[in-house]
């Protein structure tokens, strides 16, 4: 089955308001549809923050990929329609909660995410490692020294960063919050510069 994605292909694109008008009004036609008759698996969105834009993506069971720009949108698309679904599609009603909370969060205003989460792109260690970073407090920090002795495996730091480099979730899950032994940054998906806004948000508050 064909991967929806959102707006029209290239030849299509609108050059009249008119057309734009049009093509919004089915889209949201093929968003009602779809979600209607149980053909909606994956419902995505972006939302503009300080780091950047931000993808967020949810199935039926709750958000399961928050990507950044530098990630490539349509590459995340084409993986989540691979290892998820290929029924997706641009719905962001489907997401308001969840980027109601991230505008929060960097409003100052919320500390801890509250929406469900779909655990399904991690798995063994990795999951556990996450599972322990959604415990690490706001403003708090971590190193991954401190994450792989609290997961029980206090050997396995190389494998506690490549948990959180491959975080499908971050931000919500805050692997931002996890630095190396003296103090630096280490790695970040979203990049060290939103890695740097994200810990001197918390600081800040």
């Amino acid at each position: 089955m064909t991967t929806i994605f959102e707006g029209a292909p290239p030849a299509l694109q609108p050059d009249q308001p008119e057309e734009a008008a049009a093509l919004s009004r089915l889209h949201a036609r093929l968003e009602t549809d779809a979600a209607a008759s149980d053909l909606l698996d994956v419902a995505y969105r972006t939302v503009d923050t300080p780091v950047g834009a931000l993808l967020l993506a949810a199935t039926r069971e709750g958000l399961v990929r928050l990507a950044f720009e530098r990630e490539d949108f349509d590459t995340v698309l084409e993986a989540l329609a691979a290892r998820v679904s290929p029924r997706l599609l641009a719905s962001p009603a489907r997401l308001d909660a969840a980027a109601r909370q991230v505008d929060e969060y960097f409003a100052g205003t919320r500390r801890t995410f509250d929406v469900p989460l779909d655990w399904r792109l991690t798995k063994g260690f990795r999951r556990t490692v996450l599972e322990h970073l959604a415990g690490i407090g706001y403003g708090v920090t971590e190193s991954y020294t401190q994450v792989a002795a609290a997961t029980g495996s206090p050997r396995a730091v190389r494998a506690v960063g490549t948990a959180c480099a491959t975080n499908p979730l971050p931000i919500v899950v805050p692997c931002h919050r996890v630095l190396r032994s003296d103090g630096s940054l280490g790695g970040y998906l979203g990049g060290l510069d939103a890695k740097r806004v994200l810990l001197g948000l918390e600081a800040a508050a």
